[in-house]
């Protein structure tokens, strides 16, 4: 029997079980990073998209870590992709948001060859994944370097437990990650919310001590001021990893998280033009 030697390895053993394989290391860039993966339902029809950026402080992580989150997604009836991106000591404050950005424009230019809808794409992420694809959605310049607009091309933004409003910065690594104080205001989702954002779903657990649940409530406040939408969740009992973790099968009984994902989702990218919309959304898979 495999020994698992992280948590992520069992979560991911779990998930193999019947699933579909995804489509391995696609290049969207140059840099040995530039790598993704696909994840495809099983529904016919061009199904919605969602690109998920995970999490590691900006300094780890690896696409085949979160084969669950792919498998979980794809079960409920997307088409999801999992990009790796440069993290530090690599690269430094905004480099990993423009690997994210190629990323992004690859999945519109190349998604409907593997049965997504490029015009229902929404971005998602957890922890530093969830401040990347904030910057993304509210950061106007981000996917602009790119030829994108995200008030025309992203039906919505999903971010789990990120950090969207965490100055000052008291880590010496993060210090280096995000650069001279003069300039970490520009490092701060919050600092970009504008009315014309796409609607936004931001969930974390009350017994988060790794990022703050306060930049969750934050900014979904900063986003209503403004006029735009935002949907909040707080999970009792739940800290950091629980939360990405409940979108795995054996964890699902501890919070909704993989539901209420799917539920804002499926809200925003026109429920009616999916090709089987209400066997999708009643998935208990």
């Amino acid at each position: 029997m495999k020994a698992f030697t992280s948590p992520l390895d069992f979560l991911n053993a779990i998930a193999a079980i019947g699933a579909t394989r995804p489509r391995k290391g696609i290049r969207y860039g140059q840099r040995p990073r530039h790598l993704l993966d696909v994840y495809q339902p099983t529904i016919h029809g061009p199904s919605p998209v969602i690109v998920f950026f995970y999490g590691g402080g900006w300094e780890e992580g690896e696409r085949g870590d979160y084969f669950f989150v792919g498998s979980a997604l794809a079960t409920r009836g997307f088409t999801v992709v999992i990009p790796d991106y440069r993290v530090f000591p690599e690269v430094r404050f905004p480099d990993f948001i423009d690997d994210a950005a190629e990323a992004m424009s690859w999945t519109v230019d190349h998604i409907m060859e593997f049965g997504g809808d490029p015009r229902r794409l929404i971005v998602m992420g957890h922890s530093a994944g969830a401040h990347i694809a904030a910057m993304l959605a509210f950061d106007r310049k981000r996917l602009a370097k790119v030829g994108l607009v995200a008030s025309r091309d992203l039906s919505a933004m999903i971010g789990l437990a990120g950090p969207y409003d965490f100055l000052p910065l008291n880590s010496t690594t993060l210090k280096e990650i995000f650069g001279p104080q003069q300039g970490l205001a520009a490092t701060q989702p919050i600092n970009y919310v504008g009315r014309d954002a796409p609607p936004t779903f931001l969930a974390t657990g009350r017994r988060d001590r790794h990022v703050d649940p306060g930049n969750t409530v934050r900014m979904a406040e900063s986003i209503r001021r403004v006029g735009g939408e935002a949907e909040i969740k707080l999970y009792d009992y739940i800290d950091h990893r629980m939360l990405i973790g409940a979108l795995a099968r054996p964890l699902r009984f501890f919070a909704p998280v993989l539901d209420d994902v799917v539920g804002f989702a499926l809200k925003n990218i026109d429920p009616q033009s999916l090709p089987d919309s209400t066997a999708v959304q009643g998935s208990t898979a």
